[in-house]
């Protein structure tokens, strides 16, 4: 691993532009689908919103388009690039881990990022991964 880890800020700002990112095209997906721009309960919505971030890092260097914009990606703590195993790790494990702490787990993962020097995260320690600014 390098010393070369991406901080709590710049983390913070890529889930919030995949968030509007992802907001405005599957709210636009909704309402062609469903004749709604925000659906109640689970949908089609939300498997495309949850292969977003488990599959594009996969196939794309570990960047989802909100990491991309800001020059970090996900990679194995061994170097090598992320896989579908290392992807349902990160996010749908270490998701329920979240749900099952009530979000507390969350709460202390966002402390994680800010205060530890690699700054890796409940969910990056779960899955062997952190996040860099390094190119693939």
């Amino acid at each position: 691993m390098t010393n070369n880890s991406a901080g709590f800020w710049v983390r913070l700002g890529a889930a919030l532009l995949d968030g509007i990112i992802l907001t405005i095209t599957l709210g636009f997906v909704s309402l062609l689908i469903y004749n709604q721009f925000f659906m109640e309960g689970f949908s089609f919505i939300d498997i495309l919103n949850a292969l977003y971030f488990l599959l594009l890092p996969i196939f794309w260097y570990g960047y989802t388009i909100g990491k991309r914009a800001l020059g970090i990606r996900i990679v194995r703590i061994d170097e090598e690039e992320v896989g579908f195993g290392t992807m349902f790790l990160r996010e749908i494990v270490s998701g329920l881990v979240y749900v099952l702490t009530f979000g507390i787990g969350l709460i202390v993962s966002a402390f994680m990022v800010g205060i530890r020097e690699d700054n890796r995260s409940i969910h990056d320690f779960i899955a062997g991964t952190y996040v860099t600014y390094e190119k693939p």
